[in-house]
C-alpha cells in the first residue's frame, strides 16, 4: 500500500493499492488474510514538519490507523520504521537503543517517532499486538529522488550551484539503501526469536556533513562552494548510533560506507536521469 504510484518497478506497482491511510476509508481496503504488516509510511522529512507540523498529525494518524486495522483483523506480528531522531542531541558517543529521553524531541518529527514507539507498546500490551522497531539512520540511495541531502547535492552539483551545509560541526551517520532493507529483511526473518525488541539499523559511524558535500562534489569532478550556515531549528547536530544489538541479534552487518555509497548513489542517478 502507498499514496502514489511506483514509477521503479512494474511488478510492485501492479501489486500495490494506492490509498492514503490517513483515511480509515483507504485502509479498510487492505486484504486481511496476512501475517505481518511492515509499517515504513512517514512524512520523514525532518525540517519540513518544523515547519508544517500539521505532517506529524499525520505521521501519529497513520499509524494510529494501521494498528487499529491490526487490532481488528487479528493481526499480531507488526515491524515499525523508527528513527534515530529519538536520541536526539545526545552526547553518547554512541546512542543505544536504551538512550531514549522524550526530553531529547528536538521535532515534530521526532515527537512522531518517541510516541510512535510508545503507542506500538501499549498495543502490545492492550492487544498482543507483537513488535520490532527499526530505527533508521539516514537512508540514502537508489530510489529516492526527493530533497535529502544527498540526491540534494548531487543535484545541485550537477546544476553548479553552492551546496549549504547547516551547522558547521554536523556529523550524521548515513546508511546505504541495500543495507537498511538487509536490515529489515532480517528483522522479518528473525521476528518470532526478536519479537518485541527494538534495533538501531545503521551504518554505525558518522562523517561530517561537510565531508558528504566535498565527496559528491569530488566524485562529480566539479568545484561548486560549500557554504556553511547556522543549524537549522529541529535538527539534530550529532549523532552516532550503536548498532551492537542488530549485529549480535539479527547478524546484521552494514556493508556499504560513505564513499562506496555516494559511488552507487551518482551512478544510479546516471543511469536514470539525464546527468
Amino acid at each position: 500500500m502507498d499514496i502514489r504510484p511506483n514509477p521503479w518497478n512494474q511488478k510492485i506497482d501492479e501489486l500495490t493499492i494506492i490509498a492514503d491511510l490517513c483515511k480509515p476509508v483507504d485502509v479498510a481496503q487492505l486484504p486481511t488474510d496476512i501475517d505481518m504488516v511492515i509499517h515504513l509510511a512517514a512524512n520523514a522529512r525532518v525540517y519540513n514538519l518544523v515547519v508544517s507540523p500539521e505532517l506529524a498529525k499525520d505521521n501519529f494518524l497513520m499509524l494510529f490507523n494501521i494498528l487499529e486495522y491490526c487490532k481488528k483483523h487479528l493481526i499480531q506480528d507488526f515491524l515499525f520504521a523508527s528513527s534515530r531522531e529519538v536520541y536526539g542531541n545526545s552526547d553518547n558517543t554512541g546512542c543505544t537503543e536504551a538512550d531514549v529521553d522524550i526530553c531529547h524531541c528536538e521535532s515534530p518529527y521526532s515527537a512522531t517517532k518517541v510516541g510512535g514507539e510508545a503507542i506500538i507498546h501499549a498495543y502490545h500490551r492492550c492487544y498482543g499486538i507483537n513488535y520490532v522497531i527499526a530505527r533508521f539512520s539516514n537512508v540514502y540511495g537508489m530510489y529516492d529522488t526527493s530533497d535529502r541531502i544527498i540526491p540534494l547535492f548531487i543535484r545541485l552539483t550537477l546544476d553548479n550551484q553552492d551546496l549549504v551545509v547547516y551547522g558547521r560541526d554536523k556529523r550524521l551517520d548515513f546508511t546505504y539503501i541495500d543495507d537498511t532493507t538487509d536490515g529489515i529483511i532480517k528483522c522479518i526473518e528473525k521476528f518470532p526469536e526478536v519479537k518485541n525488541t527494538t534495533f538501531n539499523i545503521a551504518f554505525g559511524r558518522s562523517v561530517p556533513l561537510v565531508d558528504v558535500a566535498l565527496l559528491i562534489r569530488d566524485s562529480l569532478g566539479r568545484k561548486n562552494a560549500v557554504i556553511i550556515r547556522e543549524n537549522r531549528i529541529g535538527e539534530v547536530l550529532s549523532s552516532a548510533i550503536d548498532i551492537s544489538n542488530a549485529r549480535k541479534n539479527l547478524g546484521y552487518k552494514p556493508q556499504v560506507p560513505i564513499d562506496e555509497g555516494i559511488r552507487r548513489s551518482i551512478a544510479w542517478y546516471r543511469g536514470h536521469f539525464s546527468l
